[in-house]
């Protein structure tokens, strides 16, 4: 078996987190709404659980803004203070 060459891992991208969790639970929020109205226009077979569903992903989406909102400021707060970044 031939041997490739090893290259060293790329830098991880920078990205804002918070968006990218705001995106999903307006997802969350948007299916919530759909089903919300198809269930009140009796329109469709509409699950009781599909709703508790998203209430969870909206649920799940705050809390991962705060939580990456928190994370971003303590890797501020650590770069301010010249500590050494975590992996």
């Amino acid at each position: 078996m031939a041997r490739t060459a090893q290259h060293p891992d790329p830098a991880p991208l920078e990205t804002d987190d918070v968006k990218v969790v705001l995106v999903g639970t307006a997802g969350w929020a948007v299916a919530l709404v759909v089903l919300a109205v198809l269930r009140l226009a009796d329109v469709g077979d509409v699950r009781t659980w599909w709703i508790g569903m998203c209430g969870y992903g909206i649920a799940l989406g705050l809390f991962g803004v705060r939580y990456c909102r928190r994370r971003h400021e303590a890797i501020a707060r650590d770069a301010a203070l010249g500590l050494p970044q975590r992996e």
